[in-house]
């Protein structure tokens, strides 16, 4: 009982200090915005009100905001006004999406699992924990779906990003499965092992978080200044180190989608990493797969009713199905999938290619410039995004043929 309180509660408090941080209330003279935040409730009344307000009267436009859309195999530019209100409709919602992480990794994980391990242990299922087992991996997967979306919109700054229906269904069948074999895995080793489960998520834990503090001393970089204007050099810290943990706790039950980079002013890398993708879902697959097998040999005799052979090969299939719609996602529903110079197909003909070492008469060996490898045309020419259209596409023309 005590744990399922503060699952629910640490969160909470969690996320009002986020939101009092994005919206940088404690410089401002606000004691009414405070008290909400004691409450619990944050700005959700201040965006109501903006929300009921806004397009009631003109209002002056406060910036201009220019993006490529991209519509049927062409880069269109777009340009619109931006008001007082939408821009603090924007501000808002950008805050609820980050928070949207911390309820969901912070608080709903550790619940779906305590819940989880508790109906193992007692041999029976309450309603009441079967509903709240279903709610938190709904938050769950909405996190991981909210995490995803972000990671394209931040790495796509100068594009409009726009998700089909399918794209959607895509990346949460590709998240449900993920996270719900992971929580179940270890649940189950948990029931086996005890102790040992305190080590393993101590060590994923600490392994992501100090990964982003170890590129980033191996690059020798230094921290960056526009965190908060009024921090020193201790608070950038205590609030990258925050950053980093969230960060880590996202890891250890799905794939963060981003690679943090604390000397970056954004402190997200852009640059997509698809051998560190390969290799997390690679590991996480044998890990898993060591879990499962630690749990089969040291089961307790309550699984002498439940058929541990085919629970061993149902878990191990779902994450082999999360690995393929990933695969899908990017393959056929990625919003900017036109802006990869090759797809997965190629990936994966190539590393086929590769396996059977088998090459056709005449034809050159491989090398970088003929290998299918996934590059972002953005990541290696960055384009102006209030140059002309045709100026883009003979720049995406030349850096193909390149």
């Amino acid at each position: 009982m005590g744990f399922t309180v503060a699952f629910a509660v640490v969160p909470a408090v969690l996320i009002q200090l986020a939101l009092t941080f994005f919206h940088r209330d404690l410089g401002r003279d606000r004691p009414l915005v405070l008290l909400l935040h004691l409450l619990l409730l944050g700005p959700c009344l201040e965006a109501l009100v903006v929300y009921f307000k806004a397009g009631k009267k003109e209002e002056p436009y406060v910036t201009i905001s220019r993006k490529i859309g991209l519509k049927k195999g062409q880069n269109l530019p777009m340009e619109w006004e931006i008001g007082h209100s939408e821009r603090k409709l924007a501000a808002h919602r950008n805050a609820f999406k980050r928070t949207a992480l911390i309820q969901a990794f912070l608080g709903s994980t550790p619940q779906l699992t305590l819940q989880l391990y508790a109906t193992i242990q007692e041999k029976y299922a309450l309603k009441a924990r079967v509903a709240l087992m279903v709610i938190t991996l709904i938050s769950v997967t909405y996190g991981a779906l909210v995490c995803s979306v972000l990671a394209i919109q931040i790495r796509y700054d100068d594009y409009k990003v726009r998700l089909r229906p399918g794209a959607y269904i895509c990346m949460i069948v590709w998240r449900g499965l993920e996270i719900a074999t992971r929580i179940i895995s270890l649940v189950l080793f948990s029931t086996a092992l005890t102790h040992w489960v305190i080590a393993v998520g101590l060590v994923n834990l600490l392994f992501f978080f100090i990964l982003p503090w170890a590129e980033f001393w191996a690059r020798k970089g230094t921290l960056p200044e526009n965190v908060e204007k009024n921090f020193s050099k201790l608070g950038t810290t205590v609030v990258l180190c925050m950053f980093t943990l969230l960060y880590a706790c996202i890891n250890v039950f799905c794939w963060s989608a981003v690679q943090l980079d604390l000397a970056h002013r954004e402190l997200i890398e852009k640059r997509q990493r698809w051998g560190r993708l390969a290799a997390y879902y690679g590991a996480r697959f044998v890990e898993n797969t060591l879990l499962i097998g630690l749990w089969y040999m040291y089961k307790s005799d309550f699984y002498e009713y439940v058929c541990a052979p085919l629970l061993v090969v149902q878990l191990l299939v779902c994450y082999g199905l999360a690995v393929l719609f990933m695969l899908l996602f990017y393959q056929f529903f990625h919003p900017c999938k036109r802006l990869f110079k090759h797809n997965v197909h190629d990936c994966l003909h190539c590393v086929c290619l590769k396996g059977g070492g088998a090459r056709r008469p005449g034809e050159p060996p491989n090398s970088y410039s003929t290998n299918a490898t996934m590059v972002l045309v953005p990541d290696e020419q960055p384009l102006d995004i209030t140059s002309q259209l045709g100026d883009r596409e003979v720049i995406l023309d030349t850096l193909e043929a390149a």
